[in-house]
């Protein structure tokens, strides 16, 4: 089979897969469409990520116009991590993965979780953790 020209080469969807798929901006994507907006909430939703690559990969999204930052002024200051239309736009992308990882992808190999284990919305995670619930 020959090599494909560089006219079957598409530059805007390798740049959507470099950016979606770097590692742990798919898990931060799934974090926030199920609703954590604090950084403590994406944080206590994504298992052993470390703060310092959280707050790259936010960065980063926030740099492509995938989330906006807005700072609460409050007491104690907050910041909120939202989607922009651009990032809600990934919702489906990010659902058809999980549906695929659901189906395709054994149970790992470390925890002996399986994929197919459904997650609590990120806020009640939090909450959970603080004793709330």
């Amino acid at each position: 089979m020959p090599r494909s020209s560089r006219k079957d080469f598409c530059p805007e969807f390798h740049h959507a897969v470099e950016l979606i798929g770097r590692r742990w901006t798919g898990v931060i994507l799934r974090a926030m469409l199920d609703g954590a907006t604090h950084f403590g909430e994406i944080a206590v939703a994504v298992p052993r990520l470390s703060d310092r690559m959280l707050a790259a990969r936010l960065k980063e999204l926030e740099a492509h116009g995938v989330i906006s930052r807005t700072v609460v002024p409050a007491t104690p200051v907050r910041i909120e991590y939202v989607l922009t239309t651009k990032g809600r736009a990934l919702g489906p992308v990010v659902k058809a993965l999980d549906a695929w990882a659901n189906r395709w992808v054994p149970q790992c190999p470390v925890t002996g979780a399986s994929p197919r284990l459904t997650r609590k919305p990120a806020r009640r995670t939090l909450a959970a953790r603080r004793g709330r619930l």
